[in-house]
């Protein structure tokens, strides 16, 4: 099985830091590629094969995501994500959207960024924008050729499928700057008129487990406890979305996709037909091509083992919706 590449990023790369998240990270020009941030992880703590697996695990869903390929810099390790948005577009992040619509939203600064723990970060107002603003569906430019599944139409049934696959595979980082609008300034017929599309997914490197060490990772996956079992561990995947403004905790990750899949029931079954179709062979194969000193065969046991749980866990849903 070949192993997925990885990028040597020139030594006197970095072009521009960037200022977004908590990791080290720099723009750069890649060779056939243009412009593309480079992260580093957080110490040991798996961030770099987590956001490839979960982009790989993107294509057979068919959501639009940004793309990451692991990669090197000055022998560090990190992965490399071309620019998915094309030369008169910016990103627009959550929060600053928020703000616009809603003036009481928290307003964050560089010196206190706050991403979670903000309860007016309501899965009920980021639907509303779906709806409300005139947001299309996304264009990538680093897949073209990308085009909604059958029966998905509109830019919020995207985002009911970026809420699936947190649920999925468990991604705790959804806050309000890990999504976003493209804004593009169109200087065309007629003049000066701005669009809206959603952005393509990214940022899921907080996933699959990634953050425990081997030792957890055996303990969850042997114990007789229930409550320290890996469906525990599962089952309280933390989203960064509330249910109402003033809630102490947060919504699960599978609970914010059940609630947005009753209120888009047809998108939400298009999006589990796809997960269906996922064989958890296929899956295994893709953790194969990770190279062996990025990734542990405990991280791989216990990353399958939770896919595989919430998988059914998901599917089992279609019996509920409307």
């Amino acid at each position: 099985m070949e192993k997925f590449p990885i990028i040597i990023v020139p030594d006197d790369a970095p072009h521009a830091t960037e200022a977004m998240g908590t990791k080290q990270k720099f723009w750069y020009i890649q060779k056939d590629w243009g412009p593309c941030l480079f992260k580093m992880p957080r110490g040991n703590t798996g961030e770099d094969w987590a956001e490839k697996v979960a982009s790989e695990l993107c294509r057979p869903l068919g959501l639009p995501h940004a793309h990451y390929e692991l990669a090197t810099w000055r022998d560090r390790n990190g992965t490399v994500s071309p620019r998915f948005l094309s030369g008169n577009e910016e990103l627009i992040h959550g929060n600053e959207i928020l703000r616009e619509l809603y003036p009481d939203y928290p307003n964050s600064t560089s010196s206190h960024r706050n991403f979670y723990k903000v309860s007016e970060h309501t899965l009920d107002a980021v639907m509303k924008i779906m709806v409300q603003m005139p947001i299309k569906m996304p264009i990538i430019t680093t897949d073209p050729g990308w085009k909604a599944p059958d029966g998905i139409f509109i830019a919020l049934d995207i985002f009911v499928g970026y809420l699936l696959l947190d649920a999925w595979i468990g991604n705790t980082d959804r806050h309000h700057e890990n999504w976003a609008i493209a804004l593009a300034h169109n200087v065309s017929t007629p003049p000066n008129t701005n669009e809206l599309r959603l952005s393509p997914t990214f940022d899921h490197a907080s996933s699959l487990g990634r953050e425990l060490d081997d030792e957890k990772r055996k303990e969850r996956l042997t114990t007789k406890d229930t409550g320290f079992s890996i469906r525990a561990y599962v089952e309280k995947s933390a989203s960064a979305f509330y249910d109402k403004v003033g809630d102490k905790k947060p919504l699960t990750t599978f609970d914010a996709f059940y609630k947005a899949a009753c209120q888009r029931p047809q998108a939400a079954k298009i999006w589990l037909k796809h997960l269906a179709d996922i064989s958890l062979e296929s899956i295994k194969l893709l953790f194969n091509r990770v190279p062996e000193d990025r990734i542990t065969p405990e991280a791989v046991k216990f990353a399958l083992e939770m896919l595989k749980i919430n998988q059914n866990r998901l599917l089992d849903l279609q019996e509920k919706l409307p």
